[in-house]
């Protein structure tokens, strides 16, 4: 057999898609034939959590209001407590990558089936991958069973998403696309994906940006992301999220805002080495598309380099070699050299 086979497995088996789709989350559960139960809601999310609980009405067991990011193992044990407790026989999260890693940690401990609902553009709902954190060290494994079964996107549940964390998630979300472009393993309709993910995030992210309220742009923005976050469920990653994982689990930065700074530097490191994925993102970025990438993130608010969140210029070094020593597959060869010179470009 060839090596050159390509596997494409599609996760997700439901999407709900539109501006008041929280609204279905009780027909969902019905759909599913769940009795009770347990809400898990980031802090943020505590209010649609209550409505969401109202709504359920007797098929509402608990809620579940701290998960962590990281998904630490400490608090999944709590929150397993509590769900046998009450009994629960099904989870629906709401909020941004902990609360979705908190469900997929409990689902995978108790076969309970998911409902996700997403208020950030992370895409963590879309992939059947989970990172755990146990006494500081963080184990990323990948099983099916980890995919929520029905994920439900309303554009309104993220109005209340603060400015910043708009920009640096959907950065990350086309950090999934980008690289499934470059992953010379990618099926032909993970490059679909991808393109349409890149597409929609370049011409919505703008929009949502000068326009908060505007909920079409967000649904846009939304439904590239969930692409985006099929495209991380399928493709190979490469040196960006390598890169990613390296500086944040060293110095313990913020994933997405990470994500946003050193997405053009990688896109300026690799797409010399392939044409075709710069010439697939030309055509969507109307242009030169790190340049595209480089302009959005420079409207950060926050920390948009290296230094600015707090890594020391000498560790850079150290950073580029272990990354070199074990490459994830990448267009471009990783050496320590190169590597450092994106990184001191970034810091």
């Amino acid at each position: 057999m060839g090596t050159d086979i390509r596997v494409h497995q599609v996760f997700a088996g439901r999407v709900l898609h539109g501006p008041g789709a929280r609204f279905l989350v009780p027909d969902e559960v019905e759909r599913l034939g769940s009795q009770r139960v347990l809400l898990v809601a980031a802090p943020s999310s505590a209010e649609v959590a209550r409505d969401l609980a109202a709504a359920l009405g007797e098929r509402y067991a608990a809620t579940f209001g701290r998960p962590a990011q990281h998904t630490p193992v400490e608090v999944t044990a709590e929150a397993l407590a509590l769900a046998g407790e009450v009994r629960a026989d099904a989870i629906v999260a709401i909020g941004g990558g902990s609360a979705i890693g908190l469900s997929k940690a409990l689902a995978i401990r108790t076969g309970m089936p998911q409902v996700a609902v997403p208020t950030t553009y992370a895409g963590s709902e879309a992939t059947p991958v989970l990172g755990e954190t146990e006494n500081g060290v963080k184990t990323t494994r990948r099983d099916p069973a980890f995919a929520p079964g029905t994920v439900v996107y309303d554009p309104e549940l993220t109005l209340s998403l603060p400015r910043g964390l708009t920009l640096t998630s959907a950065l990350n979300a086309l950090a999934h696309a980008v690289e499934a472009l470059w992953d010379t393993g990618a099926s032909a309709a993970t490059r679909a994906y991808a393109v349409e993910s890149a597409d929609g995030i370049l011409a919505a992210l703008p929009v949502v940006l000068d326009r908060p309220s505007d909920v079409v742009a967000r649904g846009r923005l939304q439904e590239a992301a969930w692409l985006g976050g099929a495209c991380l469920a399928q493709a190979q990653m490469g040196l960006h999220h390598q890169l990613a994982h390296a500086l944040g689990g060293t110095f313990g930065l913020p994933h997405a805002e990470l994500h946003a700074l050193l997405l053009a530097h990688v896109m300026r490191f690799n797409l010399v080495a392939t044409p075709d994925t710069a010439a697939r993102l030309a055509r969507v970025a109307g242009g030169d598309p790190t340049l595209a990438v480089a302009s959005l993130a420079a409207r950060h608010e926050g920390p948009t380099t290296l230094g600015a969140l707090g890594v020391p210029r000498t560790a850079l070094r150290e950073v580029a070699e272990r990354v070199a020593d074990d490459p994830y597959p990448n267009p471009r060869p990783v050496t320590a050299d190169g590597v450092e010179e994106l990184l001191v470009a970034a810091w």
